[in-house]
């Protein structure tokens, strides 16, 4: 059995390998016309018939051969001695080549005179004035436009011929369960070959998802055979590193070799690259980035080999919020939110974690770091791939601080005007510093000074001389959460859940835990981080902690008890100077809107008296 990499790759040469090792010889099919968009042609394809097939007329009016208007005139008009009424659209009799407008007709008695001699052809659209029988409409690898269908249907294409690549996803685990089942403890929803297929399909590939398999080998063995015969390309999720049930690269070294097992990208590291029966078969890693970024970075420009066509990322560069460290030796992935802030592109990373997927959820670029570097430094301007359009990126509304649930509304109530609320779970203290750097518009902050003021005292501080201002989101509770009904008195003994360093709910904690005389280091888990109110919640949940301090909100959403400790200010910071920023005003405007107030309600634990209100960023 395979028990480590055989091999670690860079990721040039792990994409030099596939385009050397296979042929990349498409499958060629024929397609109903109605499913042809997307699809690129095999060869040319040629009009069936001329269009139109014979002279009509361009104009309502008379047919007439030209020949027998020379000479009309105002002064001496023509009275014709053949003509045929026709409309636009018709036929033009064989005998005519040319049509008069109706309006520079005289008609009497049956007989049609005319003052102006027609042309030969005038207003007779002739055959093959759009295409000849036989002429060109398409080249070979085309790929049909959404608008092109109907023009293809004109020519009498019905069925054209594409080429296609014909991908087997065979999902391994006897963990997994289906999309839609709440997983048992334990259990993995299928969520990896569900994004492959998407992925795939979007760049032309034809994908047939095979029913799980599970860890035993003779079945994984039976399942990528069947998908060997039946396919171009078999992908394989999960079973790729090196633990005692990742039996991938067995499998594939017994039905054919394995080429690489380890490519140096992270995430992503330990993917199989193999052939079985002189076909691609790719064993993607089991956590969700780690794919994401396999399919990304090798299988869909492996796909580009076969002729189908893989969007271009738009490339930008854009100054980073924050350092990102790594060791020599991998090209990384890291995805990121983008937005601009005044005339400045500005890009914040994401959880680098690779089972985090909301990273992927709230991303919308994402930067390579080469494997030559060891990361960037904070202010420094990096290359950026965008996951959106830049019109898009442009109008997001980037904010970085106190993480609570409500933002996540607000986002929803400013999306209908087209604004993307990106938001960076960086703690009151970590918005604070970002404004201070102009690195996003605004910071949720909820910042506790020792005089009982909130947030004043630290824009003073921290922003000095900068004109900065307040609105207040609500005035809600925090408190300690528990499945018991645990006081702030009895976390002594118990396992608590904290949150991170800078955030306004550990400054908060603090300081009502030196009220209160405790030590913290009485407290076992306060060294324990966690970056939203629903983390805590969720691990109080979960059994993992006894409590923990959040909003009531949160306490709420997940049905555990909540004992207040302080009612608190939460508030967004913002430079006067992005004021007008439409983006900024529109997400003022749903703080201040009865929607919103009407979901503070729902949620629960939200004062809204001040909500809304705008105050200056300084002590009043």
């Amino acid at each position: 059995m395979v028990k480590r990499y055989l091999s670690v790759m860079p990721l040039d040469d792990a994409l030099s390998l596939l385009s050397r090792e296979f042929p990349c010889i498409p499958s060629i099919v024929q397609v109903p016309l109605e499913r042809a968009v997307g699809r690129i042609t095999n060869g040319p394809i040629f009009a069936r018939y001329s269009v139109p097939e014979i002279h009509l007329a361009a104009m309502d009016g008379i047919a007439v051969r030209s020949m027998d208007t020379k000479g009309a005139s105002e002064q001496h008009p023509i009275t014709l001695p053949k003509a045929a009424r026709v409309n636009t659209g018709n036929v033009v009799p064989a005998e005519y080549d040319a049509v008069i407008m109706i309006e520079d007709v005289w008609e009497a008695d049956g007989n049609y005179s005319i003052r102006k001699a027609a042309a030969p052809w005038q207003h007779v659209r002739p055959a093959g004035e759009d295409l000849a029988e036989s002429e060109m409409v398409m080249p070979s690898a085309h790929r049909i436009r959404a608008h092109e269908i109907g023009a293809l249907a004109t020519y009498g294409i019905t069925h054209p011929e594409v080429i296609a690549v014909r991908v087997g996803l065979v999902p391994t685990g006897s963990e997994l369960v289906l999309a839609g089942t709440r997983p048992a403890p334990g259990q993995v929803v299928e969520s990896n070959t569900v994004m492959a297929k998407a992925m795939l399909d979007e760049a032309g590939a034809t994908c047939t998802r095979y029913p799980f398999v599970e860890d035993k080998p003779e079945e994984i063995r039976n399942a990528i055979a069947m998908a060997c015969k039946e396919n171009d390309i078999v992908i394989v999720s999960a079973g790729s590193s090196a633990g005692t049930k990742d039996y991938t690269a067995d499998v594939i070294a017994e039905l054919g070799e394995v080429l690489v097992h380890g490519v140096a990208i992270k995430p992503g590291k330990p993917v199989i690259i193999g052939r079985i029966d002189k076909k691609p078969v790719i064993g993607l890693p089991g956590y969700p980035l780690s794919a994401l970024t396999v399919i990304r970075e090798i299988v869909l420009p492996f796909l580009q080999n076969y002729g189908l066509f893989v969007t271009e990322r738009e490339r930008i560069r854009a100054q980073i919020t924050t350092a990102v460290a790594k060791d020599i030796g991998s090209d990384e992935f890291v995805l990121c939110t983008i937005g601009k802030v005044g005339n400045r592109w500005v890009i914040s990373p994401q959880s680098k974690g690779a089972g985090v997927q909301m990273s992927g959820v709230r991303a919308n670029a994402y930067i390579q770091v080469p494997r030559a570097s060891e990361g960037f430094d904070a202010g420094e301007e990096v290359d950026v791939r965008l996951m959106v359009p830049a019109s898009e990126a442009a109008n997001a509304l980037l904010i970085t601080g106190s993480h609570d649930p409500v933002i996540d509304y607000l986002a929803d109530l400013i999306r209908p005007q087209g604004i993307t609320l990106l938001s960076t779970h960086a703690g009151s203290m970590g918005g604070i510093l970002a404004l201070k750097k102009d690195d996003c518009h605004a910071a949720p902050t909820h910042l506790l000074a020792e005089d009982g003021s909130y947030n004043t005292a630290y824009l003073e501080k921290y922003l000095k001389g900068t004109d900065l201002d307040l609105v207040c989101i609500a005035e809600r509770q925090q408190g300690i959460v528990s499945r018991d009904g645990l006081a702030f008195k009895d976390l002594a003994g118990h396992q608590f859940i904290n949150r991170q360093r800078g955030s306004g709910t550990r400054m908060l904690l603090d300081y009502e835990l030196k009220r209160a005389g405790i030590d913290p280091a009485t407290i076992s888990g306060y060294e324990r981080e966690v970056t939203t109110h629903i983390a805590v919640a969720l691990a109080v949940k979960s059994g993992e902690a006894d409590a923990g301090m959040c909003v009531y909100s949160a306490a709420k959403a997940l049905s555990l008890q909540f004992v207040p400790v302080a009612q608190e200010r939460y508030e967004l910071a913002f430079r006067k100077e992005h004021a007008d920023d439409p983006r900024l005003s529109a997400l003022i405007t749903a703080i201040r809107s009865p929607a919103f107030k009407n979901i503070l309600a729902r949620l629960g634990g939200y004062e809204t008296a001040e909500t809304g209100r705008l105050r200056p960023g300084r002590k009043e």
